[in-house]
């Protein structure tokens, strides 16, 4: 099989999951219990929120553990906006994060915060100019994706955190669920409040991620009880996951300037044989992360194309996992103002430092006869 649904999840790396067999049949114990055992565990815990940390640049008591990208987003949505509502209740939040991000945001509407959306353009990138006319002295947090899950899309983090910072007193969040592992992500890197990292992006397991604040920076809990996780995260924290969480992250950044080059190497490759079709249009836009190429075959449904690849055992998908099975068309490609003849037919390509060079060889192959079948070429 070959496997080109990266962005959707990962293999887990086997160093990974050695790990996490490890610490479940020596660290077992809850880490809030009062004896040794309990004490032992807690030590391995706050290990792995240092090691986190100091890749972050920020403080361990800055990171919280959570289920992963999706539980990370909605933490910072609400908890950095009700914490901080004393400075406003202006939101903003670009037209193509993640649903998490997405619906959250919708759900701070209804608790009395006014949310406006940033626009992007055809690549998919945000507006800036628009994004200085939406910023008001009220605005108390923005929203930005680093990497879009659906198109690879890199945005200006930079440029925005400088104007945002210039000009409001908001707090910046990122998700940089698809750009860790393949992109500089660091609080020194760059000036946010908060980043979500979600470890099955990265070879981790799923069910597990994080939230990590800036230094000084607070939110307000979203899960109530014992107080776990600096009484951010209220449950018994899975040890097993999280220190899994920060093996991957390690792995990641070791290994971050390599693995992005190879990445790089083989989607820049994928993209000139694309271009080749005169049906096949290239969503991706050249500023775009390593590991993802987004295309579409004009008055082709992505899900012919799909189910045609998936027979001859190659797996990629349409513009993302959390929409695929939906009828609906893609909020990121709406946002985009995509053509009607393309829209439908979208298909994502993502990739992972496993895949190979003979496995683009063999997709080239696959793909071709796979087209020449459908449009009866």
């Amino acid at each position: 099989m070959i496997y080109f649904d990266n962005s959707a999840t990962t293999k887990v790396h086997p160093e990974v999951m050695k790990t996490f067999v490890a610490v479940n049949e020596k660290f077992w114990a809850n880490p809030a219990s009062i004896h040794e055992f309990g004490h032992q565990t807690n030590e391995l815990l706050q290990t792995a929120r240092k090691q986190v940390a100091e890749i972050l640049h920020t403080s361990a008591d800055k990171i919280y553990f959570t289920s992963g990208g999706t539980e990370s987003n909605n933490l910072a949505i609400f908890g950095l906006a009700n914490k901080y509502k004393n400075r406003g209740r202006h939101v903003l939040v670009s037209a193509i994060e993640h649903p998490s991000v997405l619906e959250a945001a919708k759900q701070l509407m209804k608790n009395g915060f006014e949310v406006e959306w940033i626009p992007v353009n055809s690549e998919g990138v945000i507006i800036i100019d628009a994004l200085k006319k939406l910023l008001r002295d009220d605005t108390v947090l923005v929203s930005v994706m680093h990497v879009n899950n659906e198109t690879g899309v890199i945005q200006p983090i930079q440029e925005l955190i400088a104007y945002i910072r210039g000009n409001s007193r908001a707090l910046i969040h990122m998700d940089a669920v698809q750009s860790f592992g393949k992109l500089p992500v660091d609080f020194a890197e760059m000036d946010v409040d908060a980043i979500t990292i979600s470890s099955h992006k990265i070879h981790g397991l799923k069910g597990s991620g994080l939230l990590a604040l800036k230094t000084f920076i607070e939110v307000e809990p979203m899960l109530l009880g014992g107080g776990q996780e600096y009484g951010i995260r209220s449950g018994t924290t899975p040890v097993p996951l999280a220190v899994c969480t920060a093996k991957a992250i390690r792995l990641a950044q070791d290994h971050l300037q390599a693995n992005a080059s190879k990445l790089k190497k083989m989607t820049d490759e994928l993209i000139h044989f694309l271009v080749s079709f005169p049906a096949i249009k290239i969503i991706s836009p050249s500023n775009r992360a390593p590991h993802i190429v987004s295309f579409s075959v004009r008055k082709i449904k992505g899900e012919v194309l799909i189910n045609a690849l998936q027979q001859k055992n190659v797996i990629v998908s349409t513009s993302s996992a959390c929409s695929s099975r939906h009828t609906k068309t893609s909020h990121v490609l709406k946002a985009m103002h995509l053509q009607d003849e393309y829209i439908k037919g979208v298909i994502r390509l993502s990739f992972s430092p496993l895949n190979t060079k003979e496995e683009i060889d063999q997709f080239k192959k696959v793909f071709t006869n796979v087209m020449n079948v459908i449009k009866g070429d």
